[in-house]
């Protein structure tokens, strides 16, 4: 029972530590201006066929 104990409190940690990092990183590239993650969450109510592109694409 003590070996799963330690089991799975550390993959509760690992999983923790990686849902932060994730939750940092998108933090970090909305403050620095990276990319702008408000103007997705506006899908949800901008969700038609005549809607605008959200970033331009290059053709390579």
């Amino acid at each position: 029972m003590t070996i799963a104990g330690y089991g799975k409190f550390f993959i509760i940690l690992f999983v923790f530590i990686i849902f932060y990092s994730y939750a940092y990183s998108i933090y970090k590239r909305q403050k620095t201006g990276e990319r702008d993650f408000e103007k997705y969450s506006n899908l949800v109510h901008d969700d038609s066929l005549d809607a605008a592109p959200l970033e331009k694409r290059e053709r390579k």
